[in-house]
């Protein structure tokens, strides 16, 4: 069974520099729970696990959330939602009908903009010899597209209250600059780059920076 807001202690696997992690963060911020939350260093690696993180969670990944009870909550898009559940405010995760789907449609696409900057920053680190340029190119292809895509969309997100979808295309936006600067993504997309200054300058967001601290 979830811990119940009233008795919840939170301990969540944490890092500055994952983008999935800031998500959690940045929700927690919004929705006024980020000091309930109990944040251990956690540092994982996607080529050499973890020996002894696979007793926490046997998916070697952060973000991880564990309860008072012993529950452990995985995937950042999980531990969202149950801290959304945490509060009687506005939800970042609308109840149901067009604008759930619309914010979880949103919520799909920034974390599969997360999804294809992490693989390209994964093949810039390999040794020159082990990289694949098809592979890069594919997904600097689709980040593209998504850009492109959220550009003639904005009003989808200018339009509505801020919710979950929001703050994933944000994070993700983020981390284009944080590590796929030379992308320059705000080139030709006026539109997005002045929702995503917006974005930047909410006070959750600013509480939770991202930073390399290894």
């Amino acid at each position: 069974m979830l811990a119940k807001p009233e008795n919840r202690s939170m301990k969540l696997h944490w890092s500055p520099r994952s983008p999935y992690v800031r998500k959690v963060m940045i929700a927690a911020h919004e929705v006024g729970v980020a000091d309930s939350l109990e944040l251990e260093r956690t540092v994982v690696s996607a080529v050499k696990p973890v020996e002894d993180y696979f007793a926490v969670n046997p998916l070697n990944k952060i973000p991880a959330l564990v309860l008072d009870d012993g529950m452990l909550l995985l995937d950042s898009r999980v531990i969202c939602e149950y801290l959304d559940s945490l509060h009687d405010g506005p939800k970042l995760f609308p109840a149901a009908g067009p604008e759930r789907f619309m914010a979880l449609r949103n919520l799909a696409l920034g974390d599969g903009l997360l999804d294809v900057g992490l693989i390209r920053f994964g093949e810039d680190r390999k040794p020159e010899q082990y990289r694949m340029p098809e592979i890069r190119a594919a997904n600097e292809r689709k980040a593209r597209e998504v850009i492109h895509r959220l550009e003639a969309d904005v009003a989808v997100l200018t339009g509505r209250p801020y919710d979950i979808g929001h703050l994933a295309i944000g994070v993700a936006l983020s981390y284009l600059d944080f590590r796929l600067s030379q992308d320059a993504w705000r080139d030709g997309h006026p539109n997005l780059s002045a929702w995503h200054a917006k974005f930047s300058e909410r006070p959750a967001v600013l509480a939770c920076p991202v930073h390399d601290d290894l």
